[in-house]
């Protein structure tokens, strides 16, 4: 009867576990702000404005907004010369904040993205970004 009772509750734990880790919020204004003010310096060819949106962590990373341009460019194409860009959800993983974003570039190729987003005294910073897979759509 034990033993019986621990799978059933082990199972419920592992069942409800992805529902605690990932939590969908309410999207963030000042969040999209941020993406948004430094997708608008990439497209005016602006490293320095794009490097004000980058927090603390990637500006000791990089050292320079030149070498944060570089990076850009060259791993995130579809960043650095975006067409249109569209804000999927913001999730919530742990009480890490991740805005998914969808970007059509310049060729037609939809890109979705991870920004990492953390809160500092200066407003909102971009963290990191990640590629992410492209969502399933039920035909």
């Amino acid at each position: 009867m034990l033993r019986s009772l621990f799978a059933v509750l082990m199972v419920f734990l592992a069942l409800s576990a992805p529902i605690r880790a990932q939590e969908v919020i309410a999207l963030n204004p000042d969040i999209e702000a941020t993406i948004s003010g430094q997708f608008d310096a990439f497209r005016a060819d602006d490293p320095a404005a794009a490097w004000d949106f980058a927090s603390p962590n990637i500006q000791g990373l990089f050292g320079t907004p030149d070498n944060f341009a570089r990076m850009v460019e060259q791993g995130y194409p579809m960043v650095w010369s975006p067409g249109t860009v569209e804000f999927v959800d913001l999730q919530s993983f742990g009480g890490v904040l991740i805005q998914r974003v969808q970007v059509i570039d310049e060729a037609g190729t939809a890109h979705y993205l991870g920004y990492q987003m953390v809160e500092t005294d200066g407003g909102w910073r971009i963290n990191g970004v990640q590629l992410l897979p492209a969502p399933d759509v039920a035909a």
